[in-house]
């Protein structure tokens, strides 16, 4: 059984960046395929970046700005956020599956098995 543990969410300003971390156990998560996912108040869950089978689907609104990335030796990987704006505003969520040939479909899906719990992010104007 897969545990998934995030940290650190926080506030910050407009334009700054945040790195969020999301630490495995229960298995080694270079077998996995992985994402960051996030829900807004009021909104729905939607995926932001997922890895499968070394393919990789970014979210548009966030392209050029956030990038993920997977320390197999911590087993942890990471969602690296640049140039932060008010609309990034959510809780932040780790996931990890099973690898899927389509990792659009897998992030677009929210169909991964194993979640963290959440961090918030907070971005101000």
């Amino acid at each position: 059984q897969l545990r998934l543990v995030e940290s650190g969410g926080g506030l910050v300003q407009r334009g700054e960046s945040l790195r969020l971390s999301c630490e495995a156990s229960g298995a080694f998560l270079e077998d996995f395929a992985i994402g960051w996912f996030r829900q807004a108040p009021g909104k729905e869950r939607e995926g932001v970046l997922c890895v499968s089978k070394g393919n990789v689907y970014t979210r548009e609104p966030v392209r050029g700005r956030f990038t993920i990335s997977r320390d197999n030796v911590r087993n942890t990987f990471y969602l690296q956020m640049n140039r932060l704006q008010p609309d990034d505003t959510a809780v932040y969520y780790c996931a990890a599956s099973r690898p899927w040939n389509n990792v659009q479909v897998l992030c677009e899906s929210l169909s991964l098995t194993y979640w963290g719990q959440g961090t918030q992010v907070t971005v101000s104007s």
